[in-house]
């Protein structure tokens, strides 16, 4: 808005809330608050340090400590990068707090026996008839990070493994430092009940504003000796969505590999080729990317190699606001079939690879296929989707519970308004039938049910007809792209909530009705 309309529309507020224009003591009251409260947002709008501030920050831009100090001479950019100077050593207050935990927990359950059963061997053991399902391997990682200044982290790390009843752990401490803002540098120290002491030097750089290197050196001392590696990586930004890597390993498995990765909003491409010892191979991946609100993937993969071949393929699935709920099955020779069930809960992953069978059987692709999906639709049916929708009630009725009092006070100011804007609202319409222009009928503000399968919800709406037509000039009615609760005569009855507006308004003596959503722009007549 430029200064003239906001001039033009403090002087049109100023006059239906001056106090002096109403007589009755109650009027007078709640129009001596509303005129206050005018008064305050023409002073912050009026004032170009303080209506940049709100522009870019909104009412918590205004609150923030620290602008005391910042001259009045500002120019926005200025108060922007002053603000966010601000803001930023909030953020470092806040670091000290955060450790950032990270974890992965993995159980791996051999269930070959339910479909390799030998038979012959086992038809006169007790028991036998049932198939032996077990956990054959577990690997459970944590890590920690402890923020000691705004460029120095200290990192904590562990894990602990088991196969078969042989297993062993491993505690690792880094500190990282970054150096400047084009790279960072970590010296790592680990000890194990397997491996000796292990020292390690990782270094990360921006070459160009396309292009980085990270190398990392290790030294493992073991009962055998000292066991050096370095591997080093190159890449490159290729296009906006597409990287090339280059990686070169040294030391223990020595190897060297190129990959090409390219992500899309839609898609995601992968392929890499590397030549190594023990292992040399070929993979191609791809994932398509649903845009629908569960934020559904579906993918597959081919790896051929030394190894053998493997073909992937699987999808995964938000699950709520924090979880992601993933399975892929897994057919190669000689591996075998596998089914991966992973869970990502915000930071910790949940792992769950479970061996099918060592041979290439039909039955056990098709139940590693369907057996997923029937339970994930029947638990998503039964048990997610209920869940979801009681906890978005919950989370709605705490919104309610917090902005209640806030509410409240909106409302009574509405209220108000709306009483002082009758007489207004009056004279506008006589102006308006004599010229055959703009006249509001009906309008309503809030949570309407026009589907079907949402006809056990309540509608949530508070007539808006008077202070509509208050806003009425020159047989036209502009509403901008904001929430339309912050209109004189307004407020929230649905918070949290999809909200519209519906108006059903008179024009050249023709009815005409209009539905517009709670942000979205409005201009009537239409034309």
């Amino acid at each position: 808005a430029s200064q003239e309309e906001l001039k033009a529309a403090y002087r049109r507020l100023c006059m239906l809330y001056h106090p002096d224009k109403h007589r009755d003591p109650e009027l007078k009251t709640q129009a001596e608050r509303l005129f206050n409260l005018v008064h305050q947002a023409y002073e912050v709008l009026s004032d170009p340090q303080t209506r940049a501030i709100y522009d870019i920050y909104g009412r918590r831009g205004l609150e923030m400590e620290g602008w005391e100090v910042v001259e009045r001479k500002r120019t926005p950019a200025e108060i922007r990068e002053e603000f966010e100077r601000l803001q930023r050593e909030r953020e470092e207050r806040r670091l000290q707090q955060r450790t950032n935990p990270k974890g992965t927990i993995s159980v791996g359950i051999d269930a070959t026996d339910l479909f390799d059963r030998y038979d012959e061997e086992y038809e006169d053991v007790p028991g036998s008839s049932f198939p032996q399902i077990e956990i054959n391997k577990m690997h459970i990682s944590q890590s920690i990070e402890a923020p000691l200044t705004a460029t120095d982290t200290a990192i904590l790390s562990g894990n602990l493994s088991t196969q078969n009843g042989n297993g062993g752990g491993s505690i690792n401490v880094a500190l990282r430092r970054v150096t400047s803002a084009k790279g960072w540098g970590e010296l790592e120290f680990g000890a194990g009940d397997l491996q000796g002491p292990l020292f390690g030097l990782k270094i990360f750089r921006n070459l160009t504003p396309r292009c980085f290197i990270t190398t990392n050196c290790a030294l493992q001392f073991s009962s055998r000796g000292i066991r050096p590696g370095l591997t080093t990586v190159l890449a490159r930004n290729l296009d906006k969505n597409t990287m090339g890597y280059l990686q070169w390993r040294w030391g223990i498995q020595s190897a060297m590999n190129t990959s090409i990765v390219r992500d899309t909003k839609t898609s995601h491409f992968t392929v890499a080729l590397q030549l190594g010892i023990p292992h040399s191979f070929m993979m191609v991946s791809y994932q398509h990317k649903f845009q629908d609100e569960d934020q559904t993937r579906v993918k597959g993969s081919l790896k051929a190699g030394f190894f053998g071949t493997i073909v992937e393929y699987g999808a995964e699935r938000k699950i709520s606001r924090h979880s992601i709920l993933g399975a892929t099955v897994s057919v190669g020779v000689p591996q075998g079939v596998s089914l991966k069930i992973k869970l990502n809960r915000a930071s910790q992953t949940y792992f769950f690879p479970v061996h099918l069978t060592d041979q290439l059987l039909p039955s056990a692709v098709f139940y590693a296929t369907v057996g997923p999906l029937v339970i994930y639709f029947a638990m998503h049916r039964l048990i997610i989707k209920p869940y979801l929708r009681a906890q978005k009630e919950r989370e709605l009725e705490k919104q309610r519970e917090n902005t209640a009092s806030d509410i409240l006070q909106k409302k009574q100011e509405a209220e108000a308004a709306v009483r002082l804007m009758q007489e207004s609202v009056r004279r506008i319409i006589e102006a308006e039938e004599a010229r055959m222009g703009l006249i509001v009928v009906n309008a309503w503000y809030g949570k309407f049910v026009n589907d079907n399968s949402r006809k056990n919800e309540k509608v949530k709406v508070i007539d808006v007809t008077v202070p509509l037509q208050c806003l009425v000039k020159d047989s036209k009615l502009i509403l901008t792209e904001a929430s339309k609760a912050g209109l004189p005569g307004f407020y929230d009855p649905c918070v949290g909530e999809e909200k519209s507006l519906k108006v059903l308004y008179q024009f050249r003596g023709v009815l005409h009705q209009v539905m517009s959503a709670d942000n979205e722009a409005l201009r009537i007549p239409k034309q």
